[in-house]
C-alpha cells in the first residue's frame, strides 16, 4: 500500500536534516522515527530566575532517551558499510538504545555493562529487544575499554560516542531547539557523563551560526554528580560512584571536546550531590509534569544550585536538557518516599471524599 500524501509527518533525525549530516552519501536510514522531541516551557523555573526556561524533553525519544538521536546514525552507517554485529559499553541507555536499532538493522547487538551497575528499566529493555548482554566486574570505563578492543580486533562495530558518527546524530538536538525558538538560547544546561552529548550541541549549534540559522551562540553549563566529576576536578575517577548511575562515568570518552565546548563559550563544569539531583527530579515532576530519570534532572539542579550562589538569569533565556525518561529507574525515584499510598478506603463515594480531605 501506498501512502497517501498529507502534512508533514516527522521522519526521524536523518531526514530531517539529512543535507546537515556528515554520513556517506545514499545511507539508509535506520529510524524508530527519532528527535522531534517537545521544547516544554517550565512556568516553575521561569518564575524563579525572572528568565524564560524550556525544557528539552528527550526522554520522548523511542527508547526513552536522547541516544537514539545518535544511535539511529551510528547503526544506519554501520549496516550501510557491511557490519553483521555491533558493540557498545552503557550504563544503561546507550545499550537499550543500540539494541533496538541494531535489531531493526538486522544487526547482532553486544552490550558490556557494569556489573550490578545499571537500572532495571535499561536492562530490561536491552534484553527484550534481544541483546547479549555480557556484564562486567568493573564500571563503564573497563567496559568501554573492553568494546574498543572488541572493534579493534573482531569483526564488530563500535556504536558509543567515541563514534563520531553518533555526535552527527546528537547535534540535530541544537537545529530543532534553534527551528522552534528562531534563536539559540542564551544558556544551555544538561548533565555530563561521557560528554558526547556537551560536545554535539556545541557542534550543532556552531553549524547552524555557520549557516545563519542563528545568530549566537549559548554559554554550556554542565553538570556532574560529585561522585563522578573528571571534568570539575580536571582528573579521571577510577571508582566513580552517584545514584545518578547515566552519567556514573569516570573518564569521559568525549573530555576534550566538552572542554572545548565549555571553554569557547565561557561555560562550565559544576558538581552536584546526589541529593540535589534528587530533589530536583522530584521537584521537576511535582511541578512541571516531567518525569526524567535521576541523571536527567542534573541541569534542573545546576540552575536551582546556580540560583543558590547568587546568580542571575533575569531577562534572559535559558534550555535545559532532560535527558531520558522517569521510568527508566523507578526504584531510584521512589527511594526514601516512605508509604507509595495515602489512603485505603471502603468502596464508596464518601469514604474517598473524607479521604481527600473534600468534607
Amino acid at each position: 500500500m501506498t501512502a497517501k500524501p498529507g502534512p508533514h509527518q516527522w521522519r526521524g533525525v536523518i531526514e530531517e536534516y539529512r543535507d546537515r549530516l556528515d554520513i556517506p552519501e545514499g545511507t539508509p536510514a535506520i529510524t524508530l522515527r527519532e528527535g522531534g522531541t517537545p521544547l516544554v516551557s517550565s512556568e516553575w523555573l521561569s518564575g524563579l530566575t525572572g528568565a524564560q526556561v524550556w525544557l528539552k524533553v528527550e526522554g520522548d525519544n523511542p527508547t526513552g532517551s536522547f541516544k537514539d538521536r545518535g544511535m539511529t546514525a551510528a547503526i544506519s552507517v554501520a549496516a550501510f558499510q557491511g557490519a553483521k554485529a555491533v558493540v557498545c559499553a552503557s550504563t544503561g541507555n546507550t545499550s537499550a538504545s543500540m539494541a533496538a536499532y541494531a535489531v531493526k538493522a538486522g544487526l547482532k547487538p553486544l552490550v558490556l555493562v557494569p556489573e550490578g551497575k545499571i537500572a532495571a528499566g535499561k536492562m530490561a529493555q536491552a534484553i527484550v529487544h534481544g541483546a547479549q548482554v555480557i556484564m562486567v566486574r568493573g564500571n563503564f570505563d573497563d567496559c568501554l575499554r573492553i568494546a574498543r578492543g572488541l572493534s579493534e580486533n573482531y569483526p564488530v562495530a563500535l556504536v558509543n560516542s567515541v563514534n563520531p558518527v553518533r555526535l552527527q546524530g546528537q547535534k540535530t538536538a541544537s537545529f530543532e531547539i534553534v527551528d522552534f525558538l528562531g534563536e539559540a538560547p542564551d544558556f544551555h544546561f544538561l548533565p555530563v557523563g561521557n560528554a558526547g552529548n556537551i560536545s554535539a550541541y556545541w557542534m550543532g549549534y556552531n553549524e547552524y551560526v555557520a549557516s545563519g540559522n542563528a545568530t549566537r551562540l549559548p554559554v554550556m553549563r554542565g553538570f556532574q554528580a560529585e561522585g563522578a566529576a573528571p571534568l570539575v576536578t580536571g582528573e579521571p575517577f577510577p571508582n566513580p560512584e552517584t545514584k545518578a548511575t547515566a552519567i556514573r562515568v569516570g573518564n569521559p570518552a568525549s573530555w576534550k571536546l566538552a572542554e572545548a565546548a565549555a571553554g569557547e563559550s565561557g561555560g562550565s563544569f559544576t558538581a552536584l550531590t546526589d541529593n540535589e539531583i534528587l530533589a530536583a527530579q522530584h521537584k521537576l515532576a511535582s511541578s512541571d509534569g516531567v518525569f526524567v530519570e535521576p541523571a536527567s534532572a542534573a541541569g534542573v539542579a545546576g540552575l536551582l544550585k546556580a540560583l543558590e550562589d547568587g546568580e542571575s538569569f533575569t531577562g534572559t533565556s535559558i534550555v535545559i536538557t532532560v535527558t531520558g525518561h522517569g521510568l527508566k529507574d523507578t526504584a531510584t525515584a521512589l527511594e526514601g518516599l516512605g508509604d507509595l499510598v495515602d489512603n485505603i478506603v471502603d468502596p464508596d463515594v464518601e469514604s474517598a471524599a473524607a479521604a481527600a480531605g473534600l468534607v
